[in-house]
């Protein structure tokens, strides 16, 4: 009896800090009644979400996602945990339990939808591309044709550069180069092992702004893209009440002041006000 009261005793641990929900039965009741919520964002993005030392990482995303969760629990202090969330296993991290939400430059496409629910969205962003400074030869989206453009695994942005509609846009004869994530494509573009990043301007603007004298911009936006906040598929009630965190971040100047605060010194158009909600399925 004694050793099957310890093994129940290790399991309830196990539910409350391993991952997922434990004994709450939605993520917005485990922040407000548990105080404890995991997090994924990215780890390897300047101005979105950077991780440099044994501290939490840092940028918009962990700003943004900090609010949500001090929101949803009413002002209270939560104990966040945070876990790397690399574009390639966000969907996975969600349904695993290894994280609560994830708040990652995640976009909403119909691809995703079936396998997560997405709150939000909560910043409008719009793909743009990064190129060397000293290359003359690439001015405007369409020069890419031709070019070497870097394929970030798990992420769909190549796709509007090399896809025909209406799953892609441009539908250029590009050369896809893999990387495992956008700095080692920005290591990459940097080392002339391929000729351009294309993905969310918010993303890439942090790179330019480390590195002004050898990245510049196109600024030449190819598709509007809205980066929402991802729980596990079927989380109805955290994502509406995700929502009303979001809809209060912009009422209250929040969002504003996050996205002058991270990218108000790189010259980008800063949203001035919230994306349509894409409602809760």
């Amino acid at each position: 009896m004694r050793g099957a009261a310890l093994a129940g005793a290790a399991m309830a641990v196990c539910l409350a800090a391993c991952g997922g929900n434990g004994s709450f039965p939605t993520v917005a009741e485990k922040i407000r009644e548990g105080g404890t919520v995991t997090v994924g964002t990215k780890w390897d993005q300047p101005g979105v979400g950077l991780k440099t030392g044994p501290g939490a990482p840092e940028g918009f995303d962990v700003d943004v996602a900090r609010y949500i969760v001090r929101h949803l629990a009413g002002g209270e202090d939560v104990r966040i945990t945070w876990r790397e969330a690399p574009s390639s296993v966000r969907e996975a991290l969600l349904q695993n339990g290894t994280v609560d939400m994830v708040v990652a430059s995640y976009s909403i496409t119909m691809s995703r939808k079936p396998r997560v629910t997405f709150a939000g969205p909560y910043v409008t962003a719009y793909q743009d591309t990064m190129v060397r400074s000293g290359d003359t030869s690439i001015q405007k989206t369409s020069d890419l044709a031709g070019k070497r453009i870097c394929l970030a695994k798990g992420s769909n942005s190549y796709r509007r550069i090399v896809d025909p509609p209406p799953d892609g846009k441009l539908d250029l004869p590009a050369i896809l180069v893999p990387a495992a994530n956008y700095s080692e494509c920005v290591r990459k573009l940097l080392d002339l092992q391929l000729d351009a990043v294309s993905t969310e301007n918010l993303s890439l603007a942090g790179y330019v702004e480390q590195d002004p004298k050898k990245l510049r911009l196109l600024n030449d936006p190819i598709s509007r893209e809205e980066w929402a906040v991802g729980l596990k598929e079927g989380e109805i009630a955290t994502c509406e009440a995700v929502n009303e965190a979001i809809t209060s971040m912009w009422r209250d100047g929040t969002a504003a002041r996050l996205l002058q605060k991270w990218f108000g010194k790189t010259g980008l158009d800063l949203p001035a006000s919230p994306p349509p909600p894409a409602g809760c399925p």
